[in-house]
């Protein structure tokens, strides 16, 4: 998921793999368009919900109910860490960090994409690369 700034550059803002979810949950729950582009890299399962379905859905099965709450709440852990990383790190700790939780990603991703996510430049993210592995 990516926001494209005034300039045409995009800033990716989160990846999803296999068994995750990925939504724009603000415009959802505002009821407003998106300025968020959700791009799948790979051949995905894409379900579309409208927010009173949703109610309904929750309101029928306690148990996707619990899930979804549990997926929220887990998403938003996630948020307030990667908003305190960015706001405290620095490039090399985040990369670091994002080595560590996400290695599924690194085969998967393109260098561009990572360095978006990290809020640096693919020139920048090779040094740090260059660096791990001459130290």
């Amino acid at each position: 998921m990516y926001l494209v700034d005034d300039k045409g550059k995009e800033h990716n803002l989160q990846f999803a793999i296999e068994n995750w979810w990925i939504t724009d949950i603000a415009s959802f729950y505002a009821a407003e368009p998106s300025s968020l582009y959700i791009e799948a890299l790979e051949n995905s399962t894409i379900l579309q919900l409208r927010k009173e379905d949703q109610v309904k859905f929750f309101d029928d099965n306690l148990t996707f109910n619990r899930i979804f709450r549990a997926l929220t709440e887990n998403a938003l852990v996630n948020a307030h860490r990667r908003i305190l990383q960015t706001i405290s790190s620095t490039a090399e700790e985040r990369y670091l960090d994002f080595l560590k939780r996400y290695p599924q990603f690194l085969q998967r991703l393109s260098n561009v994409q990572i360095a978006s996510y990290l809020g640096v430049t693919p020139e920048f993210l090779s040094t740090i690369r260059k660096k791990r592995v001459g130290s």
